[in-house]
């Protein structure tokens, strides 16, 4: 298919199509899945974000694309790439990595795999010189994969985003340089 865009052993990485909204809104629009991404979304602010992440792939030749599972075809998620658009004036522009993988299929080893992929993709499809990625504290398993990734907390890039409450600042900064990427890490 035309809008595979990176293949793992288990997942496929793709452009979204429209009918990816539905089971999107169903799976990963939920109060866990959310908890630290500021919470459940309106339709229209998910639609909003959306047409963000379309912007991206339009922009730049990368987004956080969807995660579909090779064996059923069934949507996982996203993992990808966009560019660092938060209140970071250090950070803007950068090359981001992140992920969001419906719960039922949490500490499968799926958002590894995914962000792996995504990760390559970054450091030589596009060249970037580093990639960055962005949590808060309470955030474990997202933390937990930023180490994995080989990526190293920068304190000195956390920053505080007042579109945010208390509860989900500040934000926290990770980093790999494209030098120290290892892919099988």
């Amino acid at each position: 298919m035309a809008d595979i865009i990176i293949e793992t052993e288990r997942l496929r990485l793709r452009n979204w199509r429209d009918e990816d909204i539905e089971p999107f809104m169903t799976y990963l629009n939920t109060p866990k899945v959310t908890r630290w991404l500021g919470g459940v979304q309106s339709r229209e602010k998910f639609l909003e974000a959306v047409e963000r992440i379309r912007g991206y792939d339009r922009d730049f030749g990368h987004t956080f694309w969807i995660v579909e599972r090779k064996s059923d075809d069934a949507l996982l998620g996203f993992c990808g790439l966009k560019r660092v658009n938060a209140p970071q004036p250090k950070l803007t522009g950068a090359f981001e990595i992140g992920w969001r993988l419906r719960e039922d299929v949490w500490g499968q080893g799926y958002a590894r795999e995914a962000a792996t992929a995504a990760m390559s993709a970054a450091f030589t499809r596009h060249k970037a010189p580093f990639v960055v990625a962005l949590t808060v504290s309470g955030n474990e398993s997202s933390l937990g994969l930023m180490k994995r990734l080989g990526m190293i907390h920068r304190p000195e890039l956390d920053f505080h985003d007042p579109n945010y409450g208390e509860e989900l600042n500040p934000t926290i900064v990770y980093r790999i340089e494209a030098k120290d990427w290892k892919p099988d890490t």
